[in-house]
């Protein structure tokens, strides 16, 4: 398994898990039409955009066998009082519950440039919320989920969101890399 930040070239696979992680788990936050339809095109014009622009918030791949496994994002000192905000963080079906996660989450902290880090997880996404408690998040506030693609109808009712955070982001640093089999490689 294999780290290393991602380039321009990877925009159609980071988009396509992207997208298949909101269809496993946005839905019923999310409307079955923009999940069944639009939500593919959505994710690669985002990733394509972004990749297109300069900017210095990584975006950390993992691949196994030459596959993307998962990916994470970083905006770095996003906000001066809860730090990093770890944008993204997606892992395949297949590779869930193997300590990838872990190791994304670890190397986004690692990343960033403040001394706390944040996310935010919907409330429906019990699992999610579990495996962030289990690192040391904290939930610290809740709020409503913006409309993907900035337009409403792709939402279901009012869906939540929980910001989860860590005051200090080494908690996550300290994981140890080793444990999980994992190679790191920075380009």
């Amino acid at each position: 398994m294999l780290l290393r930040q991602a380039t321009a070239a990877d925009a159609g696979r980071i988009a396509a898990l992207h997208a298949d992680s909101w269809r496993r788990h946005y839905r019923g936050a999310y409307s079955d039409a923009f999940l069944d339809g639009d939500v593919a095109a959505n994710r690669l014009a985002y990733w394509s955009g972004h990749f297109a622009r300069p900017s210095t918030d990584p975006t950390i791949v993992a691949e196994a066998g030459g596959e993307l496994i998962g990916f994470v994002h970083v905006r770095l000192g996003h906000d001066p009082r809860w730090g990093s905000l770890v944008d993204n963080l997606h892992v395949v079906q297949a590779a869930k519950r193997q300590g990838l996660g872990t190791r994304l989450l670890t190397a986004a902290a690692r990343a960033a440039t403040t001394d706390a880090l944040y996310l935010w997880v919907l409330h429906q996404n019990t699992a999610a919320q579990s495996f962030y408690e289990a690192r040391g998040g904290r939930r610290v506030e809740s709020a409503f989920a913006s409309p993907p693609a900035g337009d409403p109808a792709n939402l279901v009712g009012t869906p939540g969101k929980y910001r989860m955070h860590w005051a200090d982001r080494s908690v996550l640093t300290t994981w140890p890399e080793a444990a999980y089999g994992l190679e790191s490689q920075r380009e």
